[in-house]
């Protein structure tokens, strides 16, 4: 198991279970993604683990190393024929997955299955006629909604069926780690199919009109759930079927999720630099000045309330409203002109639902470097984005409470100006 970590629709499970008498679940907790994790999203991963271990009676087999080393160990400790997995497709797991097959075919005759994916459409199925993956997010949309995608797996497992670790000598197995921190939403396959239903039953129907309104938190908070596959997007699709603007408008954000996904896949590289390589020779500022300013975006502390609200939200939660997100990502490249790297590894370090996929792809949509992106020389106000989304300031008074008193630090920046600047660099190039 990876990032599916749940018993019910998992094709990889139903297909493990259709192929065995018996089957051992291990999940390897590999030392290279607890370093990148960041505290809540490694307490969202054990808290997960917890409570699947929970569901199967203590018979999930969990292991720390690397997969290339530990995958073949357990398949001889138990005999295995066939490893199954839901296929990965982000750069690093996909070089992760092709050193686990190497390490099994110097093992012997076993045989690696990877069946299904995080997504609703896995990365690679929609292309345009000719093969080439699309660019632009409108015409993937379209052929997205042509393609399809199947209807939930059934998946039923008895203790009968599996494997109980405790048998095993030299499993290696390993008390699944306490939490670093705790999360403010609870983790875990059945907490994530709660608050899916109390989202279609309160707030689904208003969905396209409130999103944009952080002040009332009308959104789903899915997004860590679907992050670590506590449930599958198959699972949210099933409930998005009627022609009410809110089912269609949170499907349109499930396709924004496939296609980043997919973006990722073809253009591994964009991870980290410029999806649109033109806007490499943009001129940044990355002196000891633009430290400070960074340190104060960090720590909301820039003198505009909405971003200062959407900075000191995500620093106490992990969480971060998507409007606002757009907001504060604009805010550090277009008005304090600083790499969008620089912002996408602080969102990777706080979120619990950060994915490389959607976060990277979103900062370049702000800074205007990537697929879709939003035009260079569209900059967020903050201000004006502050009147229209949260209108009575609701928002920004639950996160920034001394706004309006002597405690409150004045504008870092003149944003008018700081605007101009951004569209002289940008016509620069």
């Amino acid at each position: 198991m990876r990032r599916d970590l749940r018993l019910g629709d998992l094709p990889a499970l139903a297909e493990a279970l259709a192929a065995a008498d018996r089957v051992l679940i291990c999940f390897v907790l590999d030392p290279r993604l607890e370093k990148s994790a960041g505290d809540r999203r490694l307490a969202f991963l054990v808290d997960s683990l917890r409570e699947l271990d929970e569901r199967l009676d203590g018979r999930l087999l969990v292991v720390r190393g690397r997969p290339d080393e530990e995958i073949p160990r357990l398949v001889d400790a138990v005999g295995a024929s066939t490893v199954h997995v839901s296929e990965d497709f982000s750069p690093f797991g996909r070089r992760r997955d092709d050193a686990v097959v190497a390490a099994l075919d110097d093992a012997g005759d076993v045989s690696w299955e990877p069946v299904g994916s995080p997504y609703l459409v896995s990365p690679g199925r929609v292309t345009k006629s000719d093969g080439s993956p699309y660019k632009v997010f409108t015409p993937f949309f379209r052929q997205w909604r042509d393609h399809g995608w199947r209807t939930p797996a059934s998946t039923s497992v008895t203790a009968d069926d599996l494997v109980d670790p405790s048998d095993l000598t030299r499993s290696g197995r390993i008390r699944i780690p306490k939490a670093p921190t705790t999360t403010d939403i609870p983790a875990g396959e059945n907490a994530a199919l709660a608050r899916w239903g109390e989202f279609v039953a309160e707030d689904l129907a208003g969905y396209d009109d409130d999103r944009n309104r952080p002040d009332l938190d009308v959104t789903s908070r899915m997004s860590a759930y679907l992050k670590f596959g506590n449930i599958h997007p198959r699972t949210l699709a099933a409930d998005l079927t009627g022609t009410g603007k809110g089912a269609q408008a949170y499907l349109r954000e499930l396709a924004f999720r496939d296609f980043y996904a997919d973006v990722l896949h073809h253009w591994p590289e964009s991870a980290w630099h410029n999806w649109n390589r033109q806007f490499d020779d943009i001129d940044l500022d990355t002196d000891a000045a633009a430290d400070r300013r960074f340190d104060a975006w960090k720590q909301g502390r820039t003198g505009f309330p909405l971003v200062d609200a959407g900075m000191r939200q995500l620093a106490q939660t992990g969480f971060m409203h998507n409007r606002v997100r757009m907001v504060t990502a604009s805010f550090l490249v277009k008005d304090l002109h600083l790499p969008w790297w620089w912002g996408a590894r602080w969102f990777l370090d706080q979120l619990l639902d950060g994915d490389m996929a959607s976060n990277q792809h979103g900062w370049q949509w702000a800074a205007g470097t990537g697929t879709d992106a939003a035009p260079y020389f569209r900059v967020f106000n903050p201000e004006a984005q502050a009147k229209k989304f949260d209108p009575d300031g609701a928002y920004v008074a639950q996160w920034v409470p001394e706004y309006g008193t002597d405690d409150y630090p004045e504008p870092i920046l003149d944003h008018k100006a700081e605007r101009e600047e951004a569209l002289r660099r940008f016509g620069e190039i």
